[in-house]
């Protein structure tokens, strides 16, 4: 019913031609009919619902049945003055200006502001704007981890040497700058390591024994212990092809202590090898069952090396990615081109990895992590850890200034460069909490900001209310934001009606219209199981029916009145269909009451309605569909015969004295006259152009009076062909002639051609087929005879 009278009220309004003269009582129609905050029974129900609505706590608003949760509009027209509809809101707790680190000093700031609390109303954005910079000189911690199986020894020898370059080429960079080395092999266990006693001391010539992961070297500024520790380093030996340089990456990330990570700095570690890796599941290969926790089993009280190697499982990819993101560590794999794709594509799922080619002997190592620091640092990408209830949109804003909607990058940046991101907020649902709190952080940063929430789906006039209230009928509940929570066995608006009445089994069923989900069709609350209608701001609107379904206010207009005006109709509500409906004055018929059951203007030219093919509609011929007849008023025939047909031979014969006999045209009921120069055609009539017998043509038109008098008007002159010269007949008829003889004597000539051709190449195929033989009588008897001795020779 809602949705019947919001089309009827839209269609009301297109089809008005003065839509200047309604008042705003169709608005609020408007207005109410899509409300979606009726339903709401409680103040914090109602500003969850949508954020339109608003709770009226004004004390005695609902004794005239309006609901107290509607949208702002609808309450302010009913005249509350009291209306609760939090919006949500946006305060900033810390906001340290963007600055540069200097020296050694950690205070740079590159997230701006830092902390903020948002108060959410479900469905309503909050907005807000944070900046990011990537600061000059901030202090940078570079963490190298490498394969040391025995395929990596040149690589050894290598970074022996680049390593004093490495850190030179870093301090470049920024001057607060620290470095630190890690190495790995695998899992001392069948079947990655050989568990030969021998093996287990010295897997290969001049190797060290092999070991999960070893922190040789924590991060330190002092970059000449890097030399130092790599030129005492000797590789090991494995197995298998896949190294263990998951569970090296996962103690480098979570042993915060043991590799020195400092909190306000860039993490970087470099991951060497030229070999895959193994991850979680690989262990069930060597017996080893139990997940991996991602705590960290490395420190110096066992000589920096991962106890829990040979016990837990290799790590996840995702499990990885988590713990990088957390401590803020950004992997670059440099690896040989033969293992290029496969942490090409690793890089995927770790958020913020890079890959490079790392040459067979490691040279290009100091290159590679030069590369890749800038290509880190020339992207700023944020991302958040708000939970499932809340959405996050953003608008990047970057170097050049423009909006970027739903985008997170910038690019192309330079260290010292600034960029913005407009975040807009929004809380689908209230949690069980209503507290909680998520971070927005740009990848590979150390910093954030924290986003603390706080949800608006309560107000704050509940739980405070009276108790045993005598507004409630007389203490049978609690006065609570301006209405009544019933006492149990009671409910109503007032808590007036009681549970335990034997005709009511179910009230709001019996104020539901049909199939209808609806209670008193939107229009009205259910008190007691009746529908009690809500007033209008217009007193002389009213709403009405038994579910509230009608209404003396939204039935069909006409010209921006209602059922066409009082003269015409009065709007009723027609029980029959449960709708709003038109019911007409005497004189008047239609939807709208617009149509008049007067005839007049539909008296044809012969006097009769319609001309007697058709009936009078709304004060329009309406033409009978069986007939051939059309028109305003029936009159028009395209089937019939024509008048121009009709009327050529009268005119003839009284304008030109050829075609019928003096008899026949003596019979022509209509005047003929004939008319020299222009022959003017009047409305409603046609040019008619004819042809008589002589090969000549001539034109009249007719004109019929109101009065019924048919006149024919003709121009005065015939209007005859030129005739033709006969030479402009013969000649042509002659050439055609000709040309065809030509065409077929030709035609016949090249069959003959192709025919011959076809018999001659037949018969040299023939000749060069044939093959000859000498012939012989059949009766020649040769005159010699030969004998053989069959003894001859045998002796």
């Amino acid at each position: 019913m809602d949705l019947f009278l919001l089309v009827t009220a839209i269609l009301s309004l297109c089809a008005s031609s003065s839509a200047q003269n309604l008042d705003g009582s169709m608005d609020f129609l408007l207005v109410q009919a899509a409300s979606p905050c009726n339903d709401a029974k409680t103040c914090g129900a109602c500003i969850v619902l949508d954020p339109s609505c608003g709770w009226c706590t004004q004390g005695n608003f609902s004794d005239a049945g309006s609901p107290r949760c509607d949208t702002i509009p609808n309450l302010q027209m009913q005249g509350c003055s009291d209306i609760t509809s939090p919006n949500s809101t946006v305060v900033i707790n810390r906001d340290i200006p963007l600055s540069d680190a200097g020296g050694q000093s950690q205070d740079a700031v590159q997230v701006k502001p830092q902390e903020m609390t948002l108060k959410l109303r479900p469905g309503q954005p909050a907005k807000f704007s944070f900046q990011v910079r990537q600061a000059e000189d901030y202090p940078v911690d570079l963490y190298y981890v490498m394969d040391l199986s025995k395929s990596m020894e040149d690589d050894l020898n290598s970074l022996k040497v680049l390593g004093a370059r490495l850190a030179e080429e870093m301090s470049k960079i920024t001057r607060n700058f620290r470095l630190g080395f890690g190495s790995f092999v695998d899992k001392v266990v069948m079947p990655y390591v050989s568990t030969v006693p021998a093996k287990l001391v010295s897997p290969c010539a001049e190797c060290q024994a092999p070991y999960g992961f070893r922190n040789e070297l924590t991060l330190t500024t002092d970059t000449s212990q890097f030399a130092t520790t790599v030129e005492g380093l000797q590789v090991s030996g494995n197995l298998d092809a896949p190294e263990g340089g998951m569970d090296a990456l996962m103690q480098v990330t979570v042993c915060t202590e043991e590799i020195g990570w400092r909190e306000m700095a860039r993490h970087l570690v470099i991951f060497t090898t030229d070999a895959s890796f193994h991850y979680a599941g690989d262990g069930k290969l060597g017996g080893i069952v139990t997940p991996n926790d991602g705590v960290c089993y490395t420190s110096s009280s066992n000589d920096h090396t991962y106890t829990m190697s040979s016990m837990l499982d290799y790590p996840s990819i995702s499990q990885l990615n988590a713990a990088m993101r957390e401590k803020s560590i950004i992997p670059i794999f440099a690896v040989t081109q033969a293992q290029y794709s496969v942490y090409e594509n690793l890089t995927h799922f770790i958020e913020g990895a890079q890959a490079a080619v790392l040459a067979a002997d490691s040279g290009n190592i100091v290159e590679i992590v030069k590369q890749n620091y800038a290509a880190i640092t020339s992207k700023v990408e944020v991302v958040d850890t708000a939970p499932e209830n809340i959405t996050v949109s953003y608008t990047a804003i970057c170097l050049d200034g423009v909006p970027q909607p739903d985008t997170q990058v910038c690019e192309g940046l330079s260290l010292g460069d600034t960029v913005s991101f407009d975040v807009e907020v929004v809380a689908n649902s209230c949690p069980a909490s209503r507290e909680s709190s998520f971070t927005i952080r740009p990848i590979g940063f150390s910093e954030d900001l924290t986003v603390n929430v706080e949800y608006l789906c309560d107000c704050e006039c509940e739980g405070r209310g009276e108790a045993n209230s005598p507004h409630c009928s007389g203490g049978q509940g609690t006065l609570e934001c301006g209405s009544c929570k019933c006492n149990p066995g009671r409910y109503g608006r007032t808590c007036e009606c009681s549970s335990e009445d034997p005709t009511i089994e179910d009230s709001e069923a019996t104020c539901r219209a049909g199939n209808s989900s609806i209670i008193c069709s939107g229009r009205g609350s259910c008190v007691c199981g009746d529908c009690v209608c809500f007033p209008r701001p217009n007193p002389l609107e009213v709403v009405s029916g038994t579910f509230c379904e009608c209404d003396n206010f939204s039935c069909d207009r006409h010209r921006g009145k209602l059922c066409g005006g009082d003269e015409n109709g009065v709007c009723v509500c027609d029980e029959a269909s449960r709708k709003s409906k038109c019911q007409c004055k005497p004189g008047w018929s239609g939807p709208s009451c617009a149509c008049s059951t007067g005839t007049e203007t539909c008296i044809a030219a012969n006097g009769e309605e319609c001309n007697g093919y058709g009936k009078c509609v709304c004060g329009a011929c309406v033409c009978n569909a069986t007939s051939n007849y059309s028109g305003e008023k029936c009159e028009e025939c395209r089937a019939c015969p024509g008048k121009c047909q009709q009327n050529k031979d009268c005119v003839e014969c009284k304008a030109f004295g050829t075609g019928l006999d003096p008899e026949q045209c003596d019979r022509c009921p209509y005047e003929v006259i004939t008319v020299t120069g222009d022959l003017q055609i009047p409305n409603g009539s046609e040019r008619c152009l004819v042809p008589d017998d002589d090969g000549c043509s001539f034109i009249f038109t007719y004109r019929q009076f109101s009065n019924g008098t048919f006149v024919l008007y003709v121009l005065d002159e015939k209007s005859c062909p030129e005739p033709i010269n006969p030479l402009f007949v013969i000649i042509p008829i002659v050439i055609g002639i000709i040309l065809i003889g030509l065409l077929l004597l030709i035609l016949w000539r090249v069959l003959i051609y192709l025919w011959d051709r076809k018999e001659y190449k037949q018969f040299e195929k023939d000749r060069l087929n044939a093959k000859w033989e000498m012939g012989e009588n059949p009766i020649y008897k040769p005159s010699t005879t030969v004998h053989k001795n069959p003894m001859y020779g045998k002796a």
